[in-house]
């Protein structure tokens, strides 16, 4: 390539935009193959880039979901094991780690890590723009009482004043645009981070409207009648376990309103990729929700501690690497930080738990992942209810799932033979060996990311005779390396620094 006299090629910039929505499944997104839903926008980015289908949620719930993608690290790790608990002090957000490297981060939305309410503490954290920083209680904020009421029922959709610029959504794109206008010309690491479609999915005609009579078509996930499975399960189903089919499948303004929602979300972030496909084609975008929904299926509503793909497989979409691309292996919302960070050119540090996926973003053939993890402790520290502690650790390596529940039934299945996951196979002698596969690399899991809950109780299940309970587990000390932003952590028995993060612990006789 040639180039004019005192000209140098300039070297590209680094940006990445990326883009969240709140409780959208993936059957919500038409690239996933149900063509009534309407999602222009991010069906055109899955063409442009890549589409994941196992994808998966490390703990669908919002606040430690949104932990394990901002940090690299799993909820029981950064301390968030329900909404409404804090992170740890030193746990770092990739927005800090990449301000310390000098690149620009903005975040644009719902935060949900601070451990404050549902809407938020209103205050930007350490490594993010203040001047853009715009989480749920900087919106109500804004608004009289009347109007933060009015933002707070879902009927507020069907008025004739609704307007798409009273909503958070709305608001949020106009924040983005105006930092992509700021800052298109230097590298900037952008998050706008939706709300919607989660519930009270305000939205304005004509999306409000746009899926009246809407309805699931049948499966045998709404003929589950959840024997065999977890008693939580059963608890959670509640009335619904009476419920026929069509009862649980019949048309209703809450499900018409978060698919409606969700097509509004669509518009909103198409506001966006109009802006990035004339002005910064070359950006990369990533586009996924924190976890979906269940809507019904096998009796269940919102979410809780389950596999279920209807909850905890997500719909992730990257374009920035090769088009058109449908990536089967499995993916989790762990790599997403280390990813970001390579991508940035920056060291991947060792305490993260996941792995950069840019290898498979520019070359799809390479697989990252042979397994996925996926855990649960509770819904809420504010909520009594939700089941309470559930305490659940589950893998997948994409076809096979083992979902171990500490305090109840244990779940497999065989996605192949049974895609809407109703035959419980955990007892079934001929799953024994990938089971127990499964199960291994959930303890290997659990012990190399230092779970705080590990111990012999997962590993002695009623299946796995074999697995004897023992006071020193697997007798090994494992100690955190963060390096970068504390000094060394110094062995218990010499007071000097440690050789090794992880060896076998000295049993005194």
């Amino acid at each position: 390539m040639c180039y004019g006299e005192g000209k140098r090629m300039e070297k590209r910039k680094k940006q990445l935009i990326f883009l969240m929505t709140d409780t959208t499944r993936k059957d919500m997104l038409g690239c996933y193959g149900d063509a009534r839903m309407r999602t222009p926008n991010l069906d055109e980015l899955a063409e442009e880039g890549i589409r994941y289908e196992n994808a998966y949620s490390c703990q669908p719930v919002c606040g430690p979901a949104r932990s394990a993608v901002f940090t690299g690290t799993f909820p029981h790790t950064n301390g968030m094991v329900t909404n409404s608990v804090a992170m740890g002090a030193n746990v770092k957000t990739i927005g800090q780690r990449l301000t310390d490297a000098g690149i620009h981060c903005g975040y644009i939305g719902k935060w949900h890590l601070d451990g404050g309410d549902y809407f938020g503490l209103g205050r930007c954290p350490e490594g993010w723009d203040s001047a853009y920083w715009y989480d749920m209680r900087c919106y109500l904020e804004e608004m009289t009482e009347e109007e933060r009421v009015k933002s707070r029922i879902r009927e507020t959709s069907y008025g004739d004043d609704m307007t798409e610029e009273f909503t958070y959504a709305h608001r949020c794109t106009d924040r983005a645009l105006r930092f992509l206008e700021e800052y298109g010309e230097e590298d900037f690491f952008l998050t706008v981070s939706y709300d919607e479609p989660h519930g009270p999915s305000l939205c304005p005609k004509p999306f409000s409207a746009m899926y009246r009579g809407f309805q699931y078509e049948d499966s045998p996930a709404f003929h589950d009648d959840l024997m065999g499975k977890p008693l939580m399960q059963r608890l959670w189903a509640g009335e619904n376990r009476k419920a026929t089919s069509e009862e649980l499948r019949k048309p209703g303004g809450r499900l018409e309103l978060l698919l409606g929602c969700n097509s509004f979300a669509d518009y909103e972030m198409g506001r966006i990729l109009k802006v990035l496909k004339e002005k910064l084609p070359d950006a990369m975008i990533i586009y996924t929700s924190d976890h979906g929904a269940m809507l019904g299926a096998h009796r269940l509503s919102a979410k809780n501690a389950s596999m279920y793909r209807e909850v905890a497989n997500v719909p992730l979409i990257i374009k920035g690497g090769e088009r058109a691309r449908v990536v089967e292996a499995p993916a989790s919302h762990i790599d997403l930080a280390p990813t970001i960070l390579e991508y940035f050119g920056q060291p991947i540090p060792k305490l993260l738990e996941g792995k950069s996926m840019l290898a498979q973003i520019y070359d799809t053939s390479v697989t990252v992942n042979d397994t996925v993890y996926t855990e649960f402790t509770r819904y809420e520290a504010d909520h009594d209810g939700f089941g309470g502690l559930q305490m659940m650790r589950a893998a997948t390596d994409g076809r096979y799932k083992l979902v171990i529940h500490l305090l109840d039934t244990d779940e497999f299945y065989d996605t192949r033979t049974d895609p809407y996951e109703v035959e419980n196979r955990i007892e079934d002698p001929e799953c024994a060996g990938i089971r127990n596969r499964l199960h291994d690399r959930i303890l290997e899991h659990m012990n190399d990311t230092r779970d705080l809950y590990r111990g012999y109780q997962w590993a002695c299940r009623p299946w796995r005779p074999e697995k004897k309970p023992s006071w020193e587990n697997d007798g090994y000390t494992r100690q955190r390396e963060n390096e970068e932003y504390e000094p060394r952590q110094l062995d218990y028995d010499t007071g000097l620094e440690m050789k090794e993060a992880v060896r076998r612990k000295k049993v005194k006789k």
